[in-house]
């Protein structure tokens, strides 16, 4: 942001933009641990999502997350994030989750900047999920199978695969041709050896870390209570539900990013979970960030079974956008847009 006299102008980052920064997964898992860590510290104000469904079809819908983080800057700063989820946009080249985010001077509601928001959407589940497992999962996992290809995929896989000794990934997804090329992708940059598989059974079998990211559009027991075993990491995340009902019976602890996220809105993994009463604030062993600032333990023994269900806050993206606009600004990247 400038002020020159009684002018304002903001700064504009394009995809092509945060692209040519270079920001590396490590600096996106260490801004998000640090801002799950202020979350338990209750530095931040985080408001749960809304969701805005148009009259089209039912071919998407979109989320708006609102969010504030106290320990960025010297005042703190405030971001809106509006991302479209459309699942079939595939058939047209495109993301299925495309991302706008603009960001304000809590003191004075001044915008700073607008931000193409895709990738942040992106890497900061990815890096949750990093995160989560870094503080609940098995040091010595060995196997993590992956249900879904697109979207958030790609950086759940590699974030873990950074943080952990795996011996094998197993891969999966709907289209033959879509868990191929994923697999494809991965090989291109691990050496831990990859492997698509036909179900997400095969995927989840005899596995350590079992991440459910499909992109169903009617609930479907994809991710089977019968596959966690004992000291298995759970993280079941998509929109619409692809676990039983019995799942939470056979965890030892179930930890979420935010209550009031979770109970909010009419999507999430464990909606029905919620919805029937068989998940609840009592239910809830902690919430992350009680786990990350050390006001609980996370994993306790090796044999725990232990879900994970983050729905994506928006302090994430407050935290990522303050990191891209900070390198932004010391690289003179950007476009300056004139407000008033």
């Amino acid at each position: 942001m400038i002020h020159a006299g009684s002018e304002i102008w903001l700064r504009f980052l394009s995809g092509a933009d945060i692209d040519r920064l270079g920001i590396t997964s490590a600096e996106v898992i260490a801004a998000v641990e640090a801002v799950v860590d202020a979350h338990g510290r209750g530095r931040t104000v985080f408001e749960p999502r809304t969701h805005l469904v148009p009259d089209n079809g039912g071919v998407g819908h979109f989320n708006v997350l609102r969010g504030h983080v106290s320990t960025l800057g010297e005042h703190g700063l405030s971001g809106i994030k509006v991302v479209g989820d459309f699942v079939p946009n595939y058939q047209r080249g495109l993301p299925s989750e495309l991302a706008m985010m603009t960001l304000y001077d809590p003191t004075t509601g001044v915008p700073l900047a607008i931000l193409d928001a895709t990738l942040i959407t992106e890497v900061r589940t990815g890096a949750m999920t990093a995160v989560g497992a870094k503080f609940l999962a098995r040091p010595d996992s060995r196997v993590l199978g992956h249900v879904g290809a697109r979207g958030t995929a790609f950086s759940n896989v590699t974030m873990l695969d950074s943080l952990f000794p795996l011996e094998e990934i197993r891969v999966t997804s709907r289209r033959p041709e879509s868990r191929e090329a994923f697999a494809a992708r991965l090989r291109e940059v691990t050496g831990t050896p990859v492997r698509a598989v036909a179900t997400a059974d095969e995927a989840f079998d005899q596995a350590d870390i079992l991440v459910e990211a499909s992109r169903l559009e009617e609930p479907e027991p994809l991710l089977r209570t019968a596959a966690v075993r004992p000291g298995a990491f759970v993280v079941p995340y998509g929109t619409v539900s692809a676990v039983e009902l019995d799942l939470l019976d056979v965890m030892d602890k179930v930890v979420v990013d935010d209550w009031r996220e979770s109970r909010s809105g009419r999507f999430g993994a464990l909606r029905a979970h919620v919805d029937t009463g068989r998940l609840t604030e009592d239910t809830v062993y902690a919430q992350i960030g009680d786990i990350v600032s050390g006001r609980k333990p996370g994993r306790e023994h090796p044999d725990e079974r232990i879900l994970f269900w983050h729905r994506g806050l928006s302090i994430l993206d407050v935290a990522l956008a303050d990191l891209i606009l900070t390198r932004a600004q010391a690289a003179e990247v950007g476009t300056m847009l004139r407000y008033r």
